[in-house]
């Protein structure tokens, strides 16, 4: 689904004739950027029904080049997962 599908399934499963896809995108712009700022601030944001995002931590590891196949170092790093909510899983 892309962000222009997204703004179309929003506004018609609000079936509100006063929402324009500006307004619309907006709001869903400022939705993903709080739970970004939550995340990134907290290292968690938990939306019941739907899911968890958190933080974690990669350990640096040795990896290999595919096309030379020489080993490479990899440096630690942050990530984000997911975690589905019981409900939501249960529907997949």
């Amino acid at each position: 689904m892309t962000k222009d599908e997204l703004i179309s399934a929003v506004i018609k499963s609000c079936r509100g004739d006063d929402l324009t896809k500006r307004l619309t995108g907006n709001v869903i712009d400022a939705t993903f950027e709080a739970i970004s700022k939550t995340v990134k601030k907290e290292k968690r944001f938990a939306y019941p029904g739907f899911g968890t995002f958190t933080v974690r931590s990669r350990k640096a590891r040795k990896g290999r080049n595919p096309q030379t196949g020489e080993e490479i170092s990899i440096k630690a790093s942050k990530t984000v997962a997911f975690k589905p909510a019981p409900t939501l899983k249960k529907s997949l």
